[in-house]
């Protein structure tokens, strides 16, 4: 079994080094308001955050909350944000989102995990990016970027993301979740990629190596 010690010496590395890397950090996705970042994370699905920041001023030029989008029609949207993928699908989910929001909510974005869960196309990952991002709420999102990551550093022992999340959790304290999730991605896309990753060359890699596992 893991030597607890071991890993509390690896997250408190991994915590020092993404913080020296990426003092600053905020979400990538473009937003002026609870519902557009709803709107853009769910475009991000399998998408790159700078086509989706592409994608949305047009769209939300024309339709800025959710009353407004949830009177386009879905095709009228899916013709707008083509570029970013699974067009169809995502249409719907962005005019089901809105049409609830308006109408049971008041067209305000509900805030806890339970109502967003329950929006159209809306999942864990998405619901724990909203807690944290627009309501000060203590979540971590884990996507699969942060997935290989956990596993990688020996954080986590599994590719299941919900148990993935739960040993983040215990790991790290809850104040660094926020910003811990976006320096893990963004570190992950820098340094230490799925692919042609080299251990040697990367900032935390290359000293993980170092620290026994008994």
């Amino acid at each position: 079994m893991e030597n607890s010690g071991n890993i509390e010496r690896r997250a408190q590395f991994i915590s020092k080094t993404l913080a020296d890397i990426y003092p600053n950090v905020t979400i990538p996705l473009q937003y002026t308001s609870p519902f557009s970042l709803l709107v853009a994370v769910i475009l991000s699905a399998q998408c790159t955050d700078e086509r989706v920041n592409k994608v949305t001023p047009p769209l939300f030029s024309l339709a800025p909350d959710a009353a407004a989008m949830a009177r386009l029609a879905p095709e009228t949207i899916e013709k707008m944000i083509h570029s970013c993928g699974l067009s169809h699908s995502k249409a719907r989910f962005i005019q089901g989102c809105a049409r609830v929001i308006s109408e049971r909510y008041g067209g305000i974005v509900p805030s806890t995990s339970g109502e967003l869960e329950n929006l159209p196309g809306v999942g864990h990952k998405t619901a724990s990016v909203m807690i944290s991002q627009c309501f000060n709420g203590y979540a971590f999102p884990v996507d699969t970027h942060i997935r290989r990551l956990a596993n990688r550093w020996r954080l986590a022992d599994s590719q299941n993301v919900s148990i993935v999340e739960k040993n983040l959790k215990t790991i790290f304290p809850a104040a660094e979740w926020r910003d811990l999730h976006i320096r893990m991605i963004k570190f992950g896309r820098e340094y230490c990629p799925a692919r042609n990753h080299s251990a040697d060359s990367c900032p935390i890699c290359k000293v993980l190596l170092k620290i026994d596992v008994n």
